[in-house]
């Protein structure tokens, strides 16, 4: 038997899809990503290292900066497997994904694998055929100084991550975290959330009116523009502090708009003047990696997270080409295939008449060489990719976004109408589009298209409605993850593979909290910013951090050496060690923890081991009170705290008497909000927002401490039904089956009778399910068996979920199959149960037995 040739990959899908394009000579394998990492915790650390100062960093900082590589647990196995292939195989193959991460995987395996035979390292931004077969031809060795790029930024994340975060645990809190890239994103939402918080409303009045041409039926709205040649103020026109930028603009004030009113309903409208000009809108650059992530937040709903997930699967099937990658350039095969897909579908003369050249404008650009595009010079159509869910609507946007940008610029033509009423000037704007050109596919913008009627200079037109309005200013809206992403890539913070994992980690942190789709910071952030801004302002500095990246970029070119600028950063006397040794000596712990802001005088705002809380002097007393969970800097008022301390003042005080026990209810305030405690703690139960805290009384605040309450017995299953308020508010629940009741004061009087008219209905899917459509379905005893599309596709039978393999051909599943994989998910998940519980028992009685032997010991 002839020996082949080793090809190994990262993953599975990776594997399976080259494989397809390989003949019998080759083995492909995959090596689940990296095989050697620097050290996770103290117990990974080689033993001959472990009386070092530096091992927890596990970089040795007296040689070099050389780093400490582990073999975690987990990739042991596959290192053997592999070996073990090799030994059968003439040569290697390395074929790593074409980044810096993928070369240093290539890397290890390589250091590891010590193979005896010939080794070549390919690479490749797309997986198709021709990719392939270009690869195997065009193969190199491994490129060390990509390899010392990757390197040199996972040892310098190491140290500035852990030099910095033990001083943040002794400093504020245990088990926070600073980092790189990581410092400055929450300092980024730290300072957004004080400007809102230092934000000041202007009110000013607009008026709008309802117009008409004489015998039309055809309406349009137009604005005020002017009064008395003088220009109005909008909300662009005030500043931060609620005053007006150009003093020469007329704020109107209600005053000013109910005289104005009067005078317009006297006047005569006339069209004074029409202006039209065209406009050429042209597509947007294909997709980076930032950008996609920014499109697919803001059309799809989907985090940077989720979207670089599903983008890795497309890539990994071969549909899409590299989706690391800050490069928007385009190559001949990525034109020909695009010219292709717009001719066939579009026809030739929507075909841009000269090839759009793409320049990228990201800082030191050195992922992938190509945009994100479909993989291959005939890309396949969204309905015939075979992709369903969320992966098919990705594909699409990709696809769309492709075709685009060699399509016809899209023509409009913008209609301005001057309209004179008295000595008030109106404006209306109108847009349409005369040819829609790459339109046709993709379109970046919501439609703003707005047909006016066909008008004339100096037309008399009919007034059917005037009126003002009141209108403020508003605050800068927080960053979303799309914004974020956005704003540290304009700065040059970051690159195409941290985004993602960035923004997971400071949510994972607990730095900041998900607000619909707004990212605010916790009062944890707020500290942290406040210290590395204070202490160590470099870490958190846009432009300091800026340079490391262009410092970084620069040594995978050989221009920076590795070890002098890892000494520049880590060493001497205004190295990071050294500054943070000696800060730890100067900085007050107790003031880290506290924030205080001229909004909220005399009122601290703390971080604790539990969350955050605030303290406000009363007389000779410092009351403490903790701050609900969803609690949030600029969301708060004097008021909001007024009523938090309040809650806390009450707390000494019984808020009545429970009748049975006779034992005395408190308000009290936890990190979830309000809540009743009977005396000594035995009973809690939270206060719903349907009933204020001003106006509750002692009826409902007893009706609340019986809960969960057993309403009875359903007459069908004789099983319990009970009604309780958790986390999503008021429910009934019986065998499992959660529904929710009604939120306002009737669900404390809510009976048997209720809780059964409530079961009866019809359940409706939760907003997560209820878009999805099986991909196939059957019925089994009367309920109902579906296959369905979350990230990858699963089984959905008596509200559980079944996971499938990721080999499983849908189309090949039956009803007999399907059942055979729930019965099989379902004994194993029995099997875990019981061991679960033989392990729970054992553990029981050994503490029993320990007891025991005490007791008699004394």
């Amino acid at each position: 038997m002839s020996k082949k040739k080793l090809v190994i990959v990262e993953s599975p899908t990776k594997a399976k899809t080259i494989s397809r394009f390989l003949d019998s000579s080759y083995k492909v394998m995959a090596c689940m990503g990296h095989i050697r990492d620097l050290p996770e915790s103290a117990k990974d650390i080689p033993e001959k290292y472990k009386n070092k100062k530096w091992k927890n960093l596990g970089v040795n900082i007296e040689k070099n900066f050389e780093p400490i590589y582990c073999v975690p647990n987990s990739k042991s196995s596959i290192i053997k497997d592999l070996k073990k292939e090799l030994k059968k195989s003439k040569e290697l193959i390395l074929a790593t994904d074409e980044d810096r991460e993928g070369e240093s995987i290539s890397w290890h395996l390589q250091f590891i694998l010590q193979p005896k035979v010939p080794v070549k390292r390919i690479v490749f931004h797309e997986i198709t055929k021709m990719a392939i077969e270009s690869a195997l031809k065009n193969y190199r060795s491994v490129d060390k100084g990509l390899v010392k790029a990757q390197e040199a930024r996972r040892v310098l994340d190491r140290l500035v991550g852990y030099t910095l975060s033990p001083l943040l645990w002794k400093k504020i809190t245990t088990g926070l975290s600073a980092g790189r890239v990581q410092s400055v994103a929450v300092k980024l939402i730290s300072e957004r959330e004080i400007e809102r918080m230092n934000f000041i409303k202007s009110l000013f009045y607009g008026i709008s009116a309802e117009l008409s041409p004489k015998n039309s039926k055809e309406n349009f709205l137009s604005i005020l523009h002017s009064w008395k040649s003088k220009k109005l103020a909008i909300s662009k026109d005030f500043n931060s502090k609620a005053q007006l930028i150009n003093k020469k603009l007329l704020h109107l004030t209600e005053k000013d708009s109910k005289n104005l009113l009067k005078t317009l309903k006297k006047s005569k409208w006339l069209i004074k003047n029409i202006e039209k000009k065209p406009i050429s809108r042209s597509p947007k650059p294909p997709f980076i990696t930032s950008t996609l992530q920014q499109e697919a937040h803001s059309k799809l709903g989907l985090s940077p997270k989720n979207t670089m997930s599903v983008a890795q699967k497309l890539y990994e099937k071969g549909l899409i080409t590299y989706m690391r990658t800050d490069s928007t350039h385009l190559s001949q095969e990525a034109l020909r295939g695009i010219k292709k897909a717009v001719s066939d579908i579009y026809g030739k003369k929507e075909l841009v008449s000269k090839t759009r050249i793409y320049k990228t404008k990201s800082k030191g650009a050195q992922e992938a060489h190509e945009a994100i595009r479909p993989a291959g010079q005939t890309f396949k159509k969204p309905e015939t990719s075979g992709l369903t869910g969320v992966e098919l609507k990705l594909y699409k946007l990709i696809w769309q976004r492709t075709l685009a940008v060699q399509m016809k610029n899209c023509e409009q033509e913008q209609t301005s109408l001057h309209i004179k009423a008295g000595e008030a000037l109106f404006q209306t704007n109108g847009l349409r589009i005369v040819s829609p050109g790459f339109y046709r596919v993709y379109r970046d913008q919501e439609d703003n298209s707005k047909i006016l009627p066909d008008l004339k200079k100096g037309q008399e037109l009919k007034c059917l409605k005037v009126e003002s309005k009141e209108k403020q200013t508003q605050a800068p809206a927080r960053y979303n993850e799309a914004s974020l992403i956005q704003k540290l890539e304009k700065e040059g913070i970051g690159r195409p593979s941290t985004y993602a994992p960035v923004i997971s980690t400071i949510q994972d942190r607990g730095y900041v909290k998900k607000q619909g789709k707004n990212l605010a910071p916790t009062f944890t952030a707020l500290a942290v910013t406040k210290l590395l801004s204070e202490h160590l302002p470099d870490y958190v500095n846009l432009n300091f951090t800026s340079k490391m990246e262009k410092a970084l970029d620069d040594m995978a070119e050989g221009k920076v050496p590795y070890v002098k600028y890892l000494n520049s950063i880590y060493n001497g006397k205004k190295g990071l060690k050294e500054q943070v040794k000696q800060r730890e000596k100067t900085i007050d712990s107790d003031k880290s923890r506290t924030l205080q802001f001229p909004s909220f005088k005399g009122i601290n705002f703390n971080v604790g081991r539990f969350g955050a809380y605030i303290t406000k002097k009363q007389g000779q007393k410092e009351l403490k009170s903790s701050l609900p969970a969803d609690t949030f800097l600029s969301d708060l008022t004097l008021e909001k705290l007024e009523e938090i301390v309040q809650i806390k003042t009450k707390k000494e005080t019984a808020f009545g008497i429970e009748p049975k026990t006779k034992k005395k209810i408190f308000i009290k305030t936890g990190p979830f909000g309000p809540y009743l405690e009977l005396e000594g703690g035995e009973k809690r139960t939270s206060i719903p927002k349907f009933l204020p805290l001003e106006s509750l009384n002692l009826k409902q605040a007893l009706k609340l401490l019986e809960l969960p309450k057993i309403l009875g017995l359903h007459p069908k299953t004789k099983k319990e039904i009970k009604k309780s308020i958790g986390r999503f508010g008021p429910y009934i629940v019986h065998e499992g089956d959660f529904r929710s009741a009604p939120r306002d004061e009737s669900f404390l009087d809510l009976d048997l009778k209720s809780a059964l008219k409530i079961l009866a209905q019809e359940k409706r899917a939760s907003k997560k399910n209820s878009s999805k459509k099986a991909i196939k379905e059957w019925t089994h005893n009367k309920q109902s068996i579906q296959i369905l599309q979350g990230y990858s596709p699963y089984i959905k039978y008596k509200n559980k979920n079944y996971s499938l393999a990721k080999d499983t051909d849908i189309k090949k599943l039956d009803l007999k199959s399907v059942l055979q994989i729930i019965d099989k998910k379902a004994d194993s998940s029995k099997k875990i149960t019981k061991a679960k519980r033989k392990t729970t028992n054992k553990k029981t009685a050994k503490k029993q037995k320990t007891r025991t032997t005490k007791s008699r010991k004394k």
